[in-house]
């Protein structure tokens, strides 16, 4: 019997499960105290591609949710107007070229008959006054046909710089005035417009630190938030609230305006964090098991690196055993 006592004695001190644990003394720490708020997607900046001159949109070369690049043309604004001022100007262009061609005929005949001594020095100063002045109407007019050339060019409305389409308040057939919006674009670069209450404001700066939820406000797992930064914040408190921008990667799937989950910094606080493999989990319980041997139920908060924040259960200076 004795020999059997010692076996047993000798298993029991090699088993793992009876190998003896560490001990760890737990207090009052201070850490960050995050609030959650909501925050919405916005761009950056939002373009406006508006419309250079009145006129007809003919058409149409976007949807809503299309990404286009800078320059790229979006829709065609069209003034009949201006195809019947081209016509016009292209009547007069010829008749004035007919008149340039005529008076360099004559302006060669009279330096002909002067130089053979049959003409007056009067009679080729005024071929070659003319000659100039009909040359000078068909550049003037030459120049006039280009600025309607150009007017019509920029019936063409082109994209300001590269992003998403968020509305297009004109459809085709519709008249447009001169500066009128077409479109609106959000930039590639989007970030979180969060509000906090005012009360919260002295804490905001640029630059600080801002954990995001997971995508979707029903589920919430602070393991695999998101880390972003504050900036900028906005001098100005609007209905008591001030309002902050955040930079945060991996937004460009989101929609424009959806919401998330934003935790901030608002001051510090203290609170009791327990190492995670002090903590065990029984029947959907979280347990510690005390130095005296003693199992006490607790309710664990936020994750803090390797430690869990103790909400209840445990005081300032109890001692835990962790594996």
């Amino acid at each position: 019997m004795g020999r059997l006592r010692q076996l047993i004695l000798f298993a029991a001190i090699a088993s793992p499960s009876l190998a003896l644990s560490g001990e760890v003394a737990l207090h009052m720490t201070p850490i960050d105290d995050m609030k959650a708020v909501v925050a919405s997607v916005e761009p950056a900046h939002q373009l406006v591609a508006r419309a250079r001159i009145g006129g007809t949109v003919t058409s149409l070369k976007i949807k809503e949710g299309d990404e286009v690049s800078a320059g790229a043309e979006l829709a065609v604004v069209a003034d009949q107007k201006l195809f019947l001022q081209m016509q016009s100007v292209d009547q007069r262009i010829r008749g004035l070229q007919s008149q340039r061609d005529k008076a360099k005929t004559d302006f060669d005949r009279a330096q002909e008959l002067l130089r053979r001594g049959v003409s007056t020095k009067v009679m080729f100063d005024q071929s070659k006054t003319a000659l100039d002045v009909a040359e000078r109407n068909l550049s003037a007019l030459q120049s006039d046909k280009s600025v309607i050339e150009q007017q019509a060019a920029e019936g063409s409305v082109k994209a300001p710089g590269p992003g998403r389409i968020l509305t297009i308040p004109v459809s085709v057939g519709r008249v447009a005035m001169p500066g009128e919006t077409i479109a609106t674009l959000a930039e590639d670069n989007y970030i979180l417009r969060l509000q906090l209450p005012e009360r919260h404001a002295r804490f905001m700066r640029a630059g600080d630190r801002v954990e995001i939820g997971q995508r979707g406000q029903n589920t919430d797992d602070g393991a695999s938030r998101r880390e972003g930064r504050v900036r900028i914040v906005y001098p100005e408190i609007q209905g008591g609230r001030v309002i902050a921008d955040v930079e945060v990667k991996g937004l460009g799937d989101y929609f424009v305006g959806e919401r998330a989950r934003v935790y901030v910094t608002t001051g510090k606080r203290n609170a009791i964090l327990a190492p995670k493999s002090a903590i065990y989990r029984r029947a959907g319980v979280d347990f510690v098991k005390l130095a005296s041997g003693a199992e006490v139920v607790v309710q664990t908060g936020d994750a803090h690196g390797d430690a869990i924040e103790i909400l209840s259960g445990l005081h300032d200076g109890d001692v835990v055993q962790t594996p």
